[in-house]
Parts: C-alpha cells; sequence; structure tokens
C-alpha cells in the first residue's frame, strides 16, 4: 500500500515532460514515473482523439516485448509495471532523433519519394531511415546530422535492425510492416530503447492483410472497433 500511496502522490505532481502520448514525472535521481495517456494523433489525416483503454493496450503490449527484447540482450529504458496505464522508466538523455525501420514501403516513403516504388513492395532488406522530431511532422535526416551531435548512427542501425528481427519472428504470422524506436543513454551510460513499443508506433498487418494498429484510427475506425481488435491481438499474444 505504501508503494501504491507514493506513485499516487507522484502523479499530483506536474510532470517534467508532457508528451504526445505519456507524462513523465520525477522519481529519483535514475527513473521517472511515466503516464500513458489514451490519445491517438495522426497529423497526415489531422486527426487527434482521446480514446479510452488504449493506454492500458498499448502497456500490455509493450511490456511483453520488453521481456523478450530483454531475452536477447537489448536494452530497454523499461524497468517495470506499476499501474494499467503506469510504469517505471529509467532517465535517459532525449536527443532529438528517432529511427524508422521499414520492411515495406508504405507511409511516408510513398508521400515523400512518390513513384520510386510500388505500393507495400516488399524491401530485399529493411530500410532504416532517421528522422528528426519536430512538430507539426517529423523531417528526414542524414546520419551525418547525428553523428555531428554525438549519436552514433551505425550503433542504433544495429539495435534496431536486431529488434527488427526479434519483434517480426514474435509477431509471425501477423506481418510487421515498419516500426518506429527512440534511443538514449542511461545515467550508467548505456544506450537503450527509450520509446514505447506498442500498435501505436507500427504498421501491423494480420496474415489476411487487416490493419492491426494506428492506421485503424487513421482509416477512421471507432474507439471501439479500434479497442476490440487490439485487445483480440493482446489476448492472442499473451496465448503463446
Amino acid at each position: 500500500m505504501e508503494t501504491q500511496t507514493t506513485i499516487s502522490d507522484i502523479l499530483k505532481e506536474t510532470p517534467v515532460v508532457k508528451g504526445r502520448s505519456k507524462y513523465l514525472y520525477d522519481y529519483d535521481a535514475n527513473h521517472y514515473v511515466a503516464k500513458l495517456i489514451p490519445s491517438l494523433s495522426s497529423f497526415t489525416y489531422n486527426r487527434h482523439e482521446m480514446v479510452d483503454k488504449t493506454q492500458n493496450l498499448r502497456l500490455d503490449f509493450y511490456e511483453m516485448a520488453v521481456a523478450l527484447l530483454n531475452k536477447h540482450n537489448i536494452p530497454t529504458a523499461y524497468v517495470k509495471r506499476l499501474d494499467t496505464d503506469v510504469y517505471l522508466t529509467q532517465k535517459c538523455t532525449s536527443p532529438p532523433f528517432e529511427v524508422i525501420v521499414k520492411n515495406y514501403a508504405v507511409g511516408s516513403t510513398q508521400r515523400k519519394y512518390p513513384g520510386l516504388f510500388d505500393d507495400n513492395y516488399k524491401f530485399s532488406n529493411p530500410i532504416v531511415k532517421f528522422d528528426y522530431r519536430i512538430d507539426p511532422e517529423d523531417l528526414p535526416i542524414s546520419a551525418d546530422y547525428l553523428r555531428e551531435y554525438g549519436e552514433d548512427p551505425e550503433l542504433l542501425k544495429s539495435l534496431a535492425l536486431k529488434t527488427n528481427d526479434i519483434l517480426s519472428e514474435w509477431l509471425y504470422p501477423r506481418v510487421l510492416v515498419d516500426f518506429c524506436l527512440i534511443f538514449g543513454t542511461n545515467k550508467a551510460g548505456e544506450v537503450c530503447i527509450t520509446s514505447e513499443i506498442s500498435p501505436d508506433c507500427m504498421r501491423l498487418k494480420s496474415e489476411a492483410g487487416a490493419s492491426l494498429d494506428k492506421d485503424l484510427f487513421r482509416s477512421g475506425k471507432n474507439h471501439h472497433e479500434i479497442v476490440a481488435v487490439w485487445t483480440d491481438l493482446i489476448t492472442d499474444l499473451k496465448s503463446k
């Protein structure tokens, strides 16, 4: 009960970081308490809504993904779950970049490079690209800029590709189309994944080609439909 009271008190404080999908609160010198917000956003389709229960399902997925990645020695900032939508995470640096792995030509590939590949073209090798995180829409950025900023793009690419292999195998026979990661460095100097891993941060298709991710939201599905699909996905993954 003491821990619950302490966490409850922390969540009454002003967040030190208010992100698009989560708030961070100071816990101690090395950790934040993170609270997920049930927000879904699509800047491309100008749709921004609160979809209740998605925050709990995102954390369900994230918790399973982290356990799998840690087993394969992929470091993550996640420490442990504290509540249905609250978890403890390491304090890390927050460079303004994200790493995107694309297994198929969809989304930004087709918007930014029209005519280069057919829709849903399967790349012979996964494409890794870097984006500069800035509102209203992230911008592609050269690896040389990351290197000059002090990041190691080769290490980030290696970790992202290993993560792609692990997640793709775990999610099979579903198809992992693409996903994004954010990396940071913890207090011990270890580079680790700091971002959430969930259907909110990837494109995932069923074996039959149906969307199982935030494309449901982008395409105009109602809240009940989104929650139902994500609930079925989580239930199936937990049964493996």
